[in-house]
């Protein structure tokens, strides 16, 4: 997960609060040095932390709790509503509403410029646009085919011109034909520092392409120094937002978050890791969310509009709920699934899932099982899929040898299967008696519950 440490840190706090007999200042005053010292093992800012804590405590010990909510709830939702400020917010998308529609990009030496903007271009595609890349890095060698690589894993078009050295030139060669495109992503030269020459180059690219949106991109390994960087380049050229890459698994990410949102730089995307999908739009409150065990359910929706089309995710959701499912509906599921991402990542998105705080090993281990499944699917004729009852011992067999795996692991897929369909059927007729049963079992046990 993104900041897995300092989300674990957070939902230790909020059971904290959760478990506790009543609010009282006490209770307040451990609440905020939690708070403090969960942010600084992130790398925040400390004048930021005491700013944020400072503003916790005042609302929990003086604001009067809203009558729909208990003194818990209300000390809950006010973490979640600072920690969302302190993060800017609101999300601060992109509107392409015109073609084309230009995008510079701008960055240190490093900072995953040229992978970011492959990134890019698959969020784009994901929303029927038509994307292509113009390669004006002439100062790195191999940044040109970079360039082109990237972009041809997702088929999409990279203008580019080896051995010439003036960018301008570059650009103006490929002027006519980028009016094609909806979408066009300009690479620009990274460097080691934010140096004088690097600035000018960008300032004269600036004036000459007049991109609808000028994006940093930023590695957060490199913590609090972010909003120096973004500072420099938005006074410099006028960013308009922010791009944070390497946000999986790094200790400063959380310096990088909170420096930039406190620049006049929105953060607008954040990198989640190495595969090409690993690019989400940052919205302050779904990350605040997933840190603290709470969800994040419009992302997980997008995903889920991106995975299944909408006319096949509501047949797929009849046919779940009449309970009338097959295997091969199952396998459709697993398939979409596993385009949505690793299961880790799903249960972050998940309303009360991110605090059951499930060991990644299970999560891993499971995700194994998933993979073997649809291989043995795969191996199985069409009437098997549609009617897996007929699978004897002897088909298990064959289906085993044909895919692979052990006749132990396809028994678990039957099982599986067998066990969904069982609990579509309790809960039909009767379904919101069982569901207010299985909601009572859950109360108490997450924060403001």
């Amino acid at each position: 997960m993104v900041l897995d440490k300092l989300g674990s840190s957070l939902k230790d706090t909020l059971k904290k609060i959760a478990g506790s007999t009543f609010v009282d200042e006490k209770l307040v005053n451990e609440l905020v040095k939690d708070i403090q010292r969960a942010l600084l093992h992130s790398d925040v800012n400390v004048q930021l932390v005491f700013e944020l804590s400072k503003r916790i405590k005042e609302r929990a010990l003086k604001e009067e709790t809203p009558g729909s909510l208990t003194k818990k709830e209300h000390l809950v939702n006010t973490v979640y509503e600072e920690l969302v400020k302190f993060l800017g917010e609101e999300a601060a998308g992109i509107e392409a509403d015109k073609k084309p529609f230009k995008i510079m990009m701008v960055g240190l030496f490093g900072s995953g410029k040229t992978t970011t903007i492959g990134k890019l271009a698959k969020h784009f595609q994901k929303r029927g646009k038509k994307v292509c890349a113009i390669g004006l890095d002439v100062h790195r060698p191999a940044a040109p085919q970079q360039l082109k690589q990237v972009m041809s894993q997702i088929n999409a078009t990279a203008f580019i011109h080896e051995g010439e050295k003036d960018p301008v030139k570059i650009y103006k060669e490929f002027e006519k034909e980028i009016e094609e495109y909806d979408i066009v992503l300009v690479d620009t030269a990274g460097r080691d520092a934010l140096s004088d020459d690097l600035i000018a180059e960008i300032n004269k690219l600036n004036e000459l392409i007049k991109p609808d949106e000028k994006l940093l991109v930023i590695s957060a390994d490199i913590g609090q120094a972010a909003q120096k960087q973004a500072e420099a380049f938005h006074d410099s050229c006028g960013v308009t937002g922010v791009i944070a890459t390497k946000m999986d698994g790094t200790a400063k990410g959380g310096g990088a978050l909170t420096a930039c949102a406190a620049t006049e730089a929105p953060i607008k995307f954040i990198g989640t890791g190495e595969r090409i999908d690993d690019l989400e739009p940052f919205n302050p409150k779904g990350f605040v969310g997933r840190l603290l065990g709470m969800g994040d359910i419009e992302a997980l929706l997008e995903k889920a509009k991106e995975a299944i089309p909408e006319e096949k995710a509501e047949d797929m959701s009849k046919k779940f709920l009449k309970g009338d499912f097959n295997l091969m509906d199952l396998l459709e599921q697993m398939k979409a699934m596993k385009k949505m991402g690793s299961l880790s990542k799903l249960m972050e998105m998940v309303p009360g899932m991110g605090q059951l705080k499930l060991p990644k090993d299970m999560l891993n281990v499971q995700e194994e099982k998933m993979k073997k499944w649809e291989y043995a699917a795969n191996s199985m004729t069409q009437e098997e899929l549609e009617d897996p009852d007929i699978l004897s011992a002897s088909r298990i067999d064959r289906i085993a040898k044909g895919s692979g795996v052990s006749s132990k692991d396809i028994r678990e897929l039957i099982k599986q299967y067998r066990q969904s369909k069982k609990m579509v059927k309790m809960f039909k007729g009767k379904g919101t008696k069982n569901m207010e049963k299985m909601m009572k079992q859950f109360k108490g046990k997450l924060p403001g519950m």
